[in-house]
């Protein structure tokens, strides 16, 4: 249990997992490439202890490996999940009580849940201003210079205090565009957010927004920003459950401050007021292009003796973000089946951005009686688009439990396997037009706007995949070099989007007349096969990134039945880059030699990265 970041650090190093870096990093893309190259590489977490233009130091690749997150939660982990165990099924409590010396640590972390009101608060020791932080710029193409490790705290207009208050993860851009350098910073945060409930009632009353963004404090504190919680919980109280001590507070100048983190910047949004931000290399792989959020007016920026600054980089997974992904899963995992009737397990796929493809499996006991179809998991997958930030899915793939005795979510290939074997291609698919999409996809047809699907899969076999081309396979005229990702998943190269748009209907109008497709079920037109068939992480960021299903979903020998559309051969998805997608991100060649250079031999990073 750590009482602030400081003291994770010690520990971190005292136990091998955290390397000191004494030369000067430059937080202009340096400490950002150190960053990936760490996280790739499974490094320790790296502290800097001299950041070019800041005189603050700096850390990342605290939540580098999935290990590395269990060691730091190691004394709270179990018993949260134990909790929350209870929550989920409260005869799990009696169990609890036949082993009571197995679970003497839980009644105390639940003590632990109140925030605790403090007249001590360290991070009022100093003031300083947005231009003495790191200056943390991760992508040559960003905005201007980014908090990523944010914890955002408000509270409701019509409802003051901890208890009613919202601590969430948006990022925050503090330098470039158009602000007014140290008085203003942009504040992005995406559909379906706490912080827009309370912004919305600061809106209708016509009030400016009280606004306290903490960095650092203990890693308890990071990860209760980035958890789901349901509307109206605060995530003060699992905060100091997982901190293993309760979060500490006070009020100064009419803002709530966080006693244990190392910096708090405090000011208030006026409801009329937005401002361009961006664009930001995001966890999508692509850049989020420049849009008017939320601007924030800074009153002052407070910070601690010894303050530590935090920060991630983010770009195409897998990322350091991944393992908040991991621990999610690991605390929320009894709390699946009892959220949604009939819902066993929900995956958002990392490896093609969480939001746009997600994997469910649900149980179908609508008509035992009768040989099993797509029924009850239909009614699961509306209640998971209806479901928290589940609700931004843009491709929902469920299956039956009942159809395999050892269903698996995380097992992504045999997954996909298990669903072409089965989905009827005239019948499963379900699609909702017109509908929001996450914020930071650009595959749909403007910003929150797109599409989604649903693909269903219950029964047995219909079909056998194979990972060969019949005898008779052909192309049409442009498209070429055929390479299977998966068995029954074909990925063929197809023109440019500008030279070709209609390329879809083109191939499948050709491929109506190729004999023997039955068991390849989904084919993917791309702009490079070999690049997207290499790997199956470049299969499902690929796929799913770049594809809008209403737009870019084609058919082999389609058809619209009373408005349900569906084909009698293969799946084909359009995942080719248009000119409306974002641009993908790409590493600075100059910033990429300099810190090979620190990686090599007598380099500050050598054997590390």
């Amino acid at each position: 249990m750590y009482k602030s970041l400081r003291e994770c650090i010690l520990d971190l190093e005292k136990n091998g997992q955290l390397v000191r870096v004494k030369q000067e990093i430059d937080p202009n893309l340096e400490m950002a490439e150190i960053q990936r190259r760490a996280y790739e590489a499974k490094a320790p977490a790296i502290f800097f202890e001299n950041v070019k233009g800041s005189p603050f130091p700096a850390v990342c690749n605290l939540f580098g490996t999935n290990e590395r997150c269990e060691f730091i939660f190691r004394k709270t982990l179990g018993n949260l999940k134990k909790i929350v165990a209870a929550k989920a099924d409260p005869s799990y409590i009696l169990q609890m009580l036949k082993a009571p010396h197995k679970n003497l640590g839980v009644p105390f972390t639940a003590l632990n849940a109140l925030p605790l009101k403090t007249w001590r608060n360290p991070v009022l020791y100093g003031q300083t201003t947005l231009d003495q932080l790191p200056q943390l710029k991760s992508w040559s193409m960003d905005g201007g210079a980014y908090i990523t490790l944010p914890q955002v705290y408000t509270e409701d207009p019509e409802s003051p205090g901890a208890m009613k208050s919202n601590l969430g993860m948006y990022r925050i851009q503090i330098s470039g565009n158009d602000f007014i350098p140290n008085k203003e910073l942009g504040l992005h945060y995406q559909i379906h957010r706490g912080i827009g409930v309370h912004h919305s009632k600061a809106v209708a009353k016509g009030e400016k927004l009280k606004v306290s963004i903490f960095v650092g404090g203990p890693p308890a504190h990071t990860f209760a920003a980035v958890m789901p919680l349901p509307e109206g919980l605060s995530e003060l109280m699992f905060g100091g459950m997982f901190a293993g001590r309760n979060f500490r507070y006070s009020y100064h100048n009419g803002h709530f401050i966080s006693a244990d983190a190392d910096f708090c910047i405090v000011g208030t949004i006026d409801p009329s007021k937005t401002k361009p931000e961006g664009p930001f290399g995001d966890h999508l792989g692509y850049y989020s292009l420049t849009h008017d959020f939320p601007v924030m007016e800074v009153e002052a920026v407070y910070h601690r003796k010894d303050a530590i600054f935090p920060f991630t980089v983010v770009g195409r997974p897998p990322q350091e973000d991944t393992s908040f992904g991991h621990l999610i899963h690991e605390v929320t995992a009894a709390m699946v089946p009892v959220s949604i009737a009939g819902l066993q397990a929900m995956h958002a796929v990392d490896a093609a951005g969480v939001h746009p493809l997600l994997l469910a499996i649900g149980s179908e006991r609508y008509t035992p009686y009768k040989k099993r179809q797509p029924q009850e998991i239909l009614t699961i997958a509306n209640a998971v688009l209806g479901f928290n930030q589940a609700s931004l899915a843009k491709y929902l793939i469920i299956i039956a439990k009942e159809d395999t005795p050892t269903p698996t979510i995380s097992d992504i290939p045999a997954f996909f396997q298990h669903v072409l074997e089965r989905i009827d291609l005239t019948r499963d698919l379900h699609f909702q037009t017109k509908t929001t999409m996450d914020t930071l996809d650009y595959s749909g047809t403007g910003l929150n706007s797109g599409s989604k699907v649903v693909m269903a899969a219950a029964g047995e076999k219909i079909r056998t995949l194979t990972s060969t081309l019949p005898d008779n396979f052909q192309l049409p005229a442009g498209f070429s070099k055929p390479n299977f990702a998966l068995s029954g998943v074909l990925i063929v190269e197809a023109p440019s989007f500008v030279n070709l748009p209609n390329a879809g209907d083109i191939f499948c109008s050709f491929m109506e007349n190729v004999a023997n497709m039955e068991e390849i079920p989904l084919i993917v037109l791309v702009d490079n096969s070999e690049f997207t068939a290499a790997k199956l992480n470049n299969f499902l960021w690929v796929t799913f990134t770049r594809s809008n299903p209403s737009h870019d979903i084609y058919g082999i020998h389609s058809f619209t039945e009373h408005k349900h559309w569906g084909c009698h051969g293969s799946l084909v998805i359009d995942a080719r880059i248009k000119p409306h997608h974002a641009p993908p991100l790409v590493e600075d060649e100059g910033i990429m030699r300099r810190v090979d250079a620190l990686a090599a031999k007598g380099g500050a990073l050598y054997g590390i990265i």
